[in-house]
């Protein structure tokens, strides 16, 4: 067994331990919850920094589960993609775990909440490191039932219908990815991605392919709301506790739609000129929808969703471009987006919790009473709009210079054109929620408590430094090796399958 390679079912068993233990003893000691939320999180995420250096130094690395192996056995496979992801997702996991501490207060049951919230994160975790396409399905299950109790959390009904509609997309998506992956399995008799992806390549995928591909797109992009598969998220996403919109944005739309999309269509199907140019049109379709349906907004929290569809079209362009630069770009923007979204949704619960109100038309002046949550907006609204020197502009300009070198002029066009836009809507949340003249209604307010500020300073300082992941060593060890996995394709098979051997 090559060292590292237990990092895996580590990343899936610490949180889900961390779930049982809060369903168990949460009840019955009230700080319990919070420091196994923290614990747990802080563990996968310590886990998911070692990963990266163990791809590195070992390559791929893979585990077969029980010790039966691969492809009759069901395996893990850690490679610069599956860490990149887990850092991603396990990073934001924890800063949302430690800014929950103070924001879930308000709320009854707060064990069921980190338990609830551990689920989902075991989920999204199992979802990156599987090498079998059912268990990615199961995994994806996991992550989205413990979503669905989460955005109705609150059990107003704003929220229960919120939910409804959401599980129901939700439930939809998922039969389209199981069907699919029932057609490619009675196609290739293998459910273990690198077999599969061999098979199909000796066999060639015909009419199958094509429908697997359609029912994939389907399947996850509505997971990605991806336009236009995205009429859940707008509701679901205000609807939800603010840590938990972080979490949705931030990084379950991407694991469970971006990356599931990414890996199925790069290294199992393998990428088509027709399905590259699907993406890059799904991609620029969510960025112009999404920043158009976002600056009309009023709702702090739904103009934030408005602008997660449009975000991620960039990332879908990004990877739809299929260059070398393109991939390295959405990922980056990726990353990037997980994280100043993230700190956009704590900041949006940050005024929600000392004002009682997500109505940009009845805020005004609220830096001078909440100076951190203002700043650190301030640094969230900047970089998602591109504006040097923050993480943001390095990973647009690097998808839209990326499309000037692939010949896709009106693609970069549309980026642009976007980006202004973007700029347009975040400085509309500054001139209402925070500049101007304080508000007489809210001259008591007060900063909110210490943990959520930790949080919020903590992702604004990663997005003022986000741009140093481009800085030669850091970039070959986490971004180059992310965007190779995806650069070599369908050579996934060959690469996992020697390992086994």
């Amino acid at each position: 067994m090559t060292p590292g390679s237990a990092i895996m079912p580590l990343c899936v068993a610490v949180p889900l331990g961390g779930a049982f233990l809060t369903a168990l003893l949460g009840r019955q000691i009230p700080r319990l919850p919070d420091l196994l939320g923290a614990l747990a999180t802080l563990g996968a995420l310590l886990l998911s920094v070692w990963s990266v250096h163990v791809v590195n130094v070992y390559g791929t690395v893979v585990y077969a589960l029980g010790g039966w192996q691969p492809p009759i056995g069901i395996a893990m496979v850690l490679d610069g993609l599956t860490a990149f992801m887990l850092v991603t997702v396990n990073l934001i996991a924890f800063l949302v775990a430690v800014f929950s501490i103070d924001y879930m207060e308000r709320f009854t049951d707060k064990w069921l909440f980190y338990t609830l919230f551990l689920l989902m994160v075991a989920g999204i975790n199992g979802v990156v490191v599987t090498g079998d396409l059912f268990n990615l399905f199961v995994f994806l299950e996991v992550a989205s039932v413990a979503s669905y109790a989460l955005v109705a959390f609150g059990t107003e009904k704003q929220e229960l219908e919120a939910a409804f509609k959401y599980a129901v997309m939700g439930t939809v998506a998922s039969l389209f990815v199981l069907l699919g992956i029932v057609l490619l399995y009675s196609h290739t008799s293998t459910l273990n991605m690198a077999d599969m992806a061999r098979e199909l390549a000796h066999k060639g995928g015909g009419n199958v392919t094509l429908l697997v591909s359609v029912l994939f797109l389907m399947g996850f992009g509505l997971k990605a709301a991806v336009v236009p598969f995205h009429a859940w998220l707008p509701d679901a996403h205000p609807s939800a506790p603010a840590p938990i919109s972080a979490m949705l944005s931030g990084v379950l739309i991407k694991a469970l739609g971006v990356y599931a999309l990414c890996r199925v269509f790069y290294n199992v199907i393998g990428i088509t000129p027709e399905i590259s140019s699907i993406l890059m049109f799904l991609g620029v379709l969510s960025m112009i929808v999404g920043v158009f349906l976002a600056i009309g907004q009023w709702d702090l929290k739904r103009l934030l969703a408005y602008s997660s569809i449009s975000q991620i079209g960039y990332v879908i362009l990004g990877i739809g471009l299929g260059t070398p630069l393109g991939i390295a770009g959405g990922l980056f923007h990726l990353f990037n987006h997980s994280v100043f979204k993230s700190l956009l949704f704590l900041d949006s619960g940050a005024v929600e919790y000392s004002t009682g109100t997500r109505d940009l038309k009845k805020m005004g002046g609220l830096a001078k009473k909440m100076p951190v949550t203002g700043a650190t907006t301030l640094v969230g609204a900047i970089s998602i709009a591109g504006i040097p020197p923050f993480s943001g502009f390095w990973s647009k300009l690097i998808i839209i210079v990326a499309a000037v070198e692939a010949g896709r002029h009106w693609y970069a066009f549309w980026a642009v054109l976007a980006s202004v836009v973007t700029l347009a809507y975040v400085m509309k949340v500054m001139r209402y929620a925070f500049m101007g003249t304080l508000n007489d209604t809210w001259r008591h307010v007060k900063e909110v408590p210490f943990f959520m500020k930790v949080s919020m300073v903590s992702l604004a300082l990663l997005c003022v430094a986000g741009g140093l992941l481009l800085l030669p060593g850091l970039q070959e060890t986490f971004l180059t090796l992310a965007s190779g996995v995806l650069s070599e394709g369908t050579q996934y098979a060959a690469i996992v399958l020697s390992e086994v051997q």
